[in-house]
């Protein structure tokens, strides 16, 4: 018999149905609340303060999709893992559970081993150390942008925030400006708990970094990742003052902040763009996404940006036929910095399970090499000195990069 001083409330109309799982649970020395309604839940999570919840879906007065929604607007309970058990397991009830802010889903009858181990792996996750990034530290904000769609964009900022915070062992921001069905949390398996949707209706003056702390979702790589907002209409209250209010909260904080940026030249895309320290334009090799690339630097000069503040990122999404890179940098006359390889089935495999492969497979050539490429991108100061105390990613990084320089 183990104990725990984890607090779990479990809700469901049906007394049969609160009695297996408490039962289930039992052996973990949990610490079990029960309610039979929504409204109980609501109630009894602020008397009870739970650390994980576990909610029926189908209850008299508020279902557990609402209720899920409700906690997530508490701020107590807006990180806090949620997980929904019911009977009906079809591929739509699982997405809107995960819309609603839940963490995972369970379908009922249920196995107690499973639910012994899902349970113990929600807590684990919420009890990853997040240390709080020191305040007014060196920024370096790096914005990903293109004026087409499908370069991979959001897969390339995921891959750049989590290699940062892996190589460098502390929390990098990453923001998702593309309001309008941004993939940032998708693509590191975050629900939508909290998204900029809460930053909506709250007016700038009260947005600080405490507020930010409660919005931010973190991810076990040390990435914090302020998510699209989960509604279209929550988007068309977030101004660019209030964009720019935000990144300038998040660089006093954090030493890299990273911005996926939507496909368009719009005021808060702009703004994201202006805050950049280094704006990573992505292309592909075909002669639409070369195009776009050529309109986007002619805006860039007319917004006086410096040249060298835009790093062109050829980044190869077709297997053969795509255009060759010399006569890109020719029709561009700008040289490409960096280029990747086609890797369409490794990205592919890593967005459906949410794994990013700078982190999942770092030893092998794709991970390696975008974990090489966060390094490069990181502060030069940073870069030409030994951390204290070196991360596995760092000395992966300094390993590869000595056996190249011997070879």
């Amino acid at each position: 018999m183990t104990t725990t001083n984890h607090r779990i409330l479990i809700v469901d109309d049906t007394p049969l149905n609160l009695k297996m799982v408490s039962a289930a649970l039992a052996p973990g020395g949990y610490q079990i609340e029960t309610a039979t309604s929504g409204q109980m839940a609501l109630d009894r999570a602020v008397s009870f303060r739970p650390d994980l919840f576990i909610l029926d879906v189908m209850m008299p007065d508020i279902d557990g999709y609402e209720v899920c929604r409700r906690l997530r607007r508490m701020s107590a309970f807006a990180q806090h893992p949620i997980l929904m058990l019911t009977a009906n397991d079809s591929l739509e009830e699982r997405v809107r559970g995960l819309e609603a802010g839940a963490d995972d889903y369970m379908s009922k009858p249920f196995q107690p081993i499973e639910l012994q181990a899902r349970v113990k792996a929600l807590l684990r996750r919420m009890s990853v150390a997040t240390a709080p990034p020191l305040a007014l530290v060196r920024n370096e904000t790096l914005a990903f942008f293109s004026l087409r769609g499908g370069v991979g964009i959001s897969t390339l900022a995921t891959n750049l925030a989590v290699g940062l915070a892996q190589i460098w062992g502390e929390p990098v921001a990453l923001v998702d400006l593309a309001f309008i069905s941004g993939q940032s949390a998708l693509m590191l398996n975050l629900p939508l708990r909290t998204t900029w949707g809460d930053l909506a209706t709250p007016p700038i003056y009260e947005i600080d970094y405490d507020l930010l702390q409660q919005v931010l979702m973190p991810h076990s790589s040390g990435v914090h990742v302020l998510a699209s907002a989960a509604r279209p209409e929550q988007s068309e209250l977030i101004t660019a003052e209030k964009v720019a209010h935000v990144l300038s909260i998040l660089r006093q904080h954090y030493s890299y902040v990273v911005l996926d940026l939507p496909h368009d030249f719009s005021a808060t895309t702009l703004t994201g763009l202006d805050s950049a320290n280094t704006v990573l334009l992505v292309l592909a090799p075909e002669i639409a996404s070369v195009r776009a690339t050529a309109c986007a630097l002619d805006v860039f000069v007319k917004l006086d940006y410096a040249p060298d503040k835009l790093l062109l990122l050829l980044n190869t999404t077709v297997e053969q036929g795509g255009l060759v890179r010399k006569d890109i940098e020719l029709a561009l006359h700008h040289p490409i910095a960096q280029a990747l390889p086609y890797a369409a089935e490794a990205y592919l495999s890593a967005l459906n399970r949410g794994v990013p492969p700078v982190l999942d497979q770092p030893n092998k050539p794709l991970g390696a090499i975008l974990e090489r490429w966060a390094f490069h991108l990181s502060r030069e100061a940073q870069r030409m000195q030994r951390p204290a105390t070196p991360t596995p990613a760092w000395q992966r990084v300094a390993q590869s990069n000595y056996a190249r320089k011997t070879r």
